[in-house]
């Protein structure tokens, strides 16, 4: 790849981090988990995402890919995967994603499941 071409990646991919931070300051002003999800986790745990894909093909319960469809998850592992990573997931640190916002995630995956 040359220059220009990385120049060009780096400057969209910096431009989408942007965006993606403008929306969640909003979110976080307002509580809503849902939309913090989707502007922070969505790439990888959302229908497309490489992390449904992974955790799909689990032997034992495929139905497991979709974090938002799950009724088993509660908001301690949700934070407690999120700090420090798990299989193919890394940890998340509180740069990317603050404590706040984490427990408003952590609390609409749970619904509310300590």
């Amino acid at each position: 790849m040359n220059s220009n071409a990385a120049r060009r990646i780096r400057a969209v991919t910096m431009s989408l981090a942007l965006l993606a931070l403008a929306g969640t300051a909003r979110s976080a002003e307002t509580g809503d988990g849902k939309a913090l999800f989707t502007a922070r986790c969505g790439m990888c745990h959302q229908t497309i995402g490489m992390a449904v894909a992974i955790l799909s093909r689990r032997p034992a319960d495929p139905s497991k890919g979709l974090l938002e469809d799950r009724t088993d998850l509660s908001a301690a592992v949700v934070r407690t995967v999120v700090r420090t990573g798990i299989m193919n997931m890394p940890r998340i640190a509180r740069g990317e994603v603050s404590d706040p916002e984490l427990a408003q995630i952590a609390n609409y995956l749970s619904r509310g499941k300590p």
